[in-house]
């Protein structure tokens, strides 16, 4: 199994929850040595910036557990935090 990239969060992204505006990015350089960070330098901890029709009338925190549910594949492959920016 490989590491999340964050092409791979995005086309997830993309097709789970047909967003407006997508930004994806692999954060996980800056956590080195930190906990959950990854031996490779990438793809364990991202940002996302997210806007999608489906967060219409949605509390933040249903807002946020759409991307959490749609990302939790990645989980397994080693992604251990996401940051979410949800428009």
């Amino acid at each position: 199994m490989s590491v999340p990239t964050s092409r791979d969060l995005e086309a997830t992204l993309r097709d789970a929850l047909q967003p407006t505006a997508l930004e994806v990015i692999d954060e996980s350089a800056a956590h080195a040595g930190h906990a959950g960070a990854g031996a490779e330098g990438y793809g364990t901890h991202f940002r996302v910036r997210i806007a999608s029709p489906l967060f219409a009338g949605k509390p933040r925190v249903a807002q946020h557990r759409l991307v959490y549910d749609a990302l939790q594949i990645f989980i397994a492959q080693g992604l251990h935090a996401i940051a979410i920016e949800a428009r």
